[in-house]
């Protein structure tokens, strides 16, 4: 039996106590727009990456406790790694950079008013200044042993 290949990641749902936050983050911060939502019986929004809803939020009344992480991270692929960085110290966001070995992918590590971790990846062609922004604020939010160099 052959079995049909997948073909992308099509979108992450994140369960949240503090949706306007995340909401605001995404469309703010990202650069993600808010889009058209079936009209589920929960509260929501849909994040669109062009025309793709790639980020769906829920709202719950209590914040989810996770005693063990199950997914840690969710990526995004990007171009202009300049512009990002410096919109994201505009906005004081905290950011770690870290480089893949051997295939130069440089990744810009963020996290979310949730603590959600959000990898963006770079092609290696991106002439930047390869330095962290404030990492010791989520230093500790970043696993051990992630793979890449940490800068």
């Amino acid at each position: 039996r052959e079995i049909m290949p997948l073909e992308n990641l099509n979108h992450v749902t994140l369960l949240t106590a503090n949706q306007q936050k995340l909401k605001d983050f995404y469309k703010n911060v990202l650069g993600l727009e808010v889009g058209w939502r079936p009209p589920f019986s929960s509260t929501g929004t849909w994040l669109y990456c062009g025309d793709v809803p790639q980020v769906h939020l829920v709202e719950i009344s209590n914040t989810p406790q996770v005693k063990d992480i199950r997914m840690e991270h969710m990526a995004f692929s990007a171009s202009g790694m300049q512009g990002v960085l410096d919109h994201f110290r505009e906005n004081n966001i905290p950011y770690q950079i870290t480089l893949v070995p051997e295939v130069g992918i440089r990744q810009v590590n963020v996290f979310d008013p949730d603590d959600n971790h959000i990898e963006i990846q770079f092609g290696p062609d991106e002439e930047v200044e390869l330095k962290s922004f404030k990492p010791e604020e989520i230093r500790h939010l970043v696993l051990k042993g992630s793979p890449g160099h940490l800068i």
